[in-house]
């Protein structure tokens, strides 16, 4: 389905389709029409079936693989842009260049109220206030402000910062680099399925404990923490709670007021959007002071100096109006994917496990170990299947995952494991294709051991 959005473009605009939406639509419709009845009602614009370009996207299909590029199923790395979402960038690419931050004509004038409905985009979709979404380049800088700027602004009275073994890299590298300024940092385990133990968080809260931030949704198993017993046990202790949500928005429902979280962090290019961007959320009302890390002209509410790049921003923002309204589908969609998936694997192999909580977690992420498997062989063997063996920002590394590490997996079967990612656009076919392949060259790579 990737490559069908690729070719969206020229076929459709050539064609003087305005909005590409409706016959992408259709097409992805008429493709998993078979199973849309185990859905809820969806209401994605449809285009008349017999279009000729909706056939043509079906047909297109039914030959994957055919370009010599990868079906696409590593969504934790990232996703492919909502074609919704380039139709509104579009104009902000070519018409409307102006900078936001120019208050004096109306070049500024048309990219401000651009940049506020997008910000209010953003707002929405997690319930905050629009004044509270700051624009940042992405989540790893989103993390950065958030764990140092908080640490940094009341680093004089408390230095104790606490978080897991299992964040993501950024976050640990931030809270290392913190250290080396004299902070304390306790890493909290998990239990072998990926979860903190809440007696074991309390107990680690310090006189002088600042921060406390745990990721809301792990980006290698999936794993959800329980974010709203954190939160509650956070504002009775009067700390404030940083959660990495960059796996979580768009696709599990976030109100950031009854959680009680008090800095997200956002990305852009997790849900549909752009990359280089993304956001963080940062509480006013108790507010949540923070040190910039990048100092300038004081944009962002002093908190993220530069000019916001407007098209980026109205992509996120698209991104995430179209996420509110499509969520519950796109989650019942990733349960039906997950399930089809794991059926058919568990159906035919022996000596696979799951790895993470398979009920506290996201069902378009999941990793599974093969015993007797080397997983780089595995993905190599699956070379017309673009999954990954781990993080993105750590899949170059020979060394097993150190988020399955924490969780009690040994090292050969840590090696062993593939993570599968879905997304909006995954079609059934394509997820039958790479569990027909899967199991076919695990056999093959277990006879040759």
């Amino acid at each position: 389905m990737v490559r069908l959005l690729q070719l969206f473009s020229l076929g459709l605009k050539s064609r003087g389709v305005k909005e590409v939406s409706s016959t992408i639509y259709s097409g992805i419709f008429a493709i998993n029409e078979p199973y849309y009845g185990q859905l809820p009602n969806h209401h994605y614009a449809t285009a008349p079936q017999g279009d000729p370009v909706v056939r043509k996207l079906v047909d297109y299909t039914k030959k994957l693989p055919t370009d010599g590029r990868p079906l696409y199923l590593d969504a934790q790395a990232t996703t492919p842009m909502d074609p919704r979402v380039l139709d509104a960038m579009l104009p902000y690419l070519t018409h409307y260049h102006g900078n936001p931050h120019s208050r004096t004509h109306a070049y500024g004038w048309e990219s401000e109220k651009a940049m506020y409905t997008a910000r209010k985009q953003v707002a929405d979709l997690i319930n905050c206030e629009p004044s509270e979404v700051i624009f940042t380049s992405g989540a790893t800088e989103s993390n950065n402000t958030a764990i140092k700027g908080v640490a940094r602004f009341y680093g004089v009275r408390k230095k104790h910062i606490i978080t897991t073994q299992t964040e993501h890299k950024c976050v640990l590298a931030s809270c290392r680099q913190l250290e080396g300024e004299g902070f304390k940092v306790t890493y909290l385990p998990v239990n072998n399925m990926g979860l903190i133990n809440l007696e074991e968080l309390e107990k680690a809260i310090q006189p002088d404990t600042a921060l406390v931030t745990i990721m809301f949704v792990n980006n290698e198993i999936g794993v959800r923490q329980p974010i709203r017993q954190i939160g509650e046990l956070c504002r009775s202790r009067n700390i404030f709670f940083h959660t990495d949500a960059a796996q979580a928005v768009g696709k599990v429902h976030i109100d950031v007021n009854s959680l009680n979280i008090d800095l997200m962090s956002i990305s852009g290019h997790k849900i549909y959007g752009p990359k280089g961007v993304g956001a963080l959320y940062v509480r006013k009302r108790p507010r949540v002071r923070l040190d910039p890390i990048i100092n300038g002209g004081g944009q962002e509410r002093g908190l993220r100096s530069g000019t916001v790049p407007s098209p980026l921003a109205v992509g996120l923002g698209a991104a995430c109006s179209i996420c509110k309204q499509e969520m519950d589908y796109d989650h019942k969609w990733m349960e039906l994917l997950s399930k089809r998936l794991l059926d058919k694997i568990f159906g035919s192999l022996d000596y696979v496990v799951r790895n993470g909580d398979p009920v506290n977690s996201y069902p378009g992420c999941i990793n599974l170990s093969f015993a007797y498997v080397e997983g780089e062989s595995l993905l190599m063997a699956l070379k017309d299947v673009a999954l990954s063996s781990g993080s993105a920002c750590t899949s170059a590394s020979l060394e097993p995952s150190y988020v399955l590490r924490a969780i009690g997996t040994d090292d050969d079967m840590a090696h062993s494991s593939i993570r599968f990612g879905f997304g909006r656009f995954t079609t059934i076919a394509e997820v039958d294709y790479t569990a027909d392949h899967c199991i076919k060259n695990v056999k093959k790579l277990r006879e040759m051991r």
